[in-house]
């Protein structure tokens, strides 16, 4: 892993999410949430300007909601029903494993989504949790940590791990909306991951960051590979055959993930390390539903 930046840089990148946050924001407005009083639509019955539906009055029932033009013409007392007002929850979750942080410029785009996550959350007024995971382990990272930068020193502790993220033993909450940041690059299948953003009700969100070097490199010659989960290094000879090999396994890797997303009903969008951040989120997060317009 490289270093990470210090605190006063992770704030300063926070300031930047805070703008890209008011271009693309996160697709709340897709699903009807179960929560504390805010902006959105919700499934219950409360006090909004949306009217929803008319029934009769209950003993109980708050009088101010009595329909009393109709009472005049019917002699019956009715309810007018609003619909309610929620405050969306929101569960992100960043994969912390080495690979995220192999190359500069997909540690930056890590950093990067992290923060803007967080800022599209906190504009809209959801209630935000953030964890860390690496394996089977975890963090949770407090929300004042997060935009203060001081969330790095919380994942020290975390184990390198070849595992997929035990997304399954993470508290999320039921309705919410599951924001996972990885790179998905471990072996397995996807579907005990991707079930576990999508249960309980809840709305699963992948941004996938990736580097040039990984999904289109030009190796040719004898190298020591870097593996990025253990500080081991590993001699390889890349022939033109080889080099071939590795680009369809990958290529075939996230046509997996890709096929088992839709299945689940997850939003899925990889997020290139090289492009501006706005262009690369853009890019397959909005034909993907994972973000949208401001």
């Amino acid at each position: 892993m490289n270093r990470l930046p210090d605190a006063a840089s992770l704030r300063s990148l926070q300031g930047q999410a805070r703008e890209w946050a008011r271009v693309l924001k996160l697709p709340f407005r897709q699903q009807r949430w179960r929560g504390h009083a805010g902006d959105f639509t919700g499934t219950g019955v409360g006090s909004s300007l949306d009217f929803q539906d008319h029934r009769v009055y209950l003993p109980g029932d708050d009088p101010r909601q009595i329909n009393w033009q109709a009472y005049a013409r019917t002699g019956t007392y009715t309810m007018k029903l609003y619909r309610e007002e929620v405050r969306p929850l929101v569960d992100l979750i960043v994969d912390v494993s080495g690979s995220m942080f192999a190359y500069p410029a997909k540690q930056q785009r890590t950093l990067e989504l992290l923060a803007y996550a967080a800022e599209a959350s906190l504009q809209t007024g959801a209630t935000l949790r953030c964890f860390a995971v690496r394996g089977s382990g975890h963090r949770f990272l407090e929300t004042e940590m997060l935009l203060a930068g001081r969330w790095p020193q919380e994942i020290e502790t975390l184990s390198a791990s070849m595992d997929p993220p035990a997304i399954g033993r993470l508290p999320l909450r039921a309705g919410a909306l599951r924001l996972f940041i990885s790179d998905l690059l471990y072996a397995g299948e996807p579907d005990a991951l991707l079930g576990s953003l999508s249960q309980r009700n809840g709305r699963g969100i992948l941004l996938v960051p990736f580097a040039a070097e990984e999904a289109h490199p030009d190796w040719d010659g004898n190298y020591e590979f870097d593996d990025a989960e253990t500080p081991q290094l590993q001699e390889h000879r890349i022939e033109p055959d080889l080099l071939n090999r590795y680009r369809q396994a990958y290529t075939r890797h996230f046509q997996l993930w890709q096929t088992a997303a839709a299945r689940h009903g997850v939003a899925l969008a990889r997020v290139s390390a090289e492009a501006d951040f706005i262009p690369a989120l853009r890019a397959e997060g909005m034909p993907a539903g994972a973000v949208e317009a401001a």
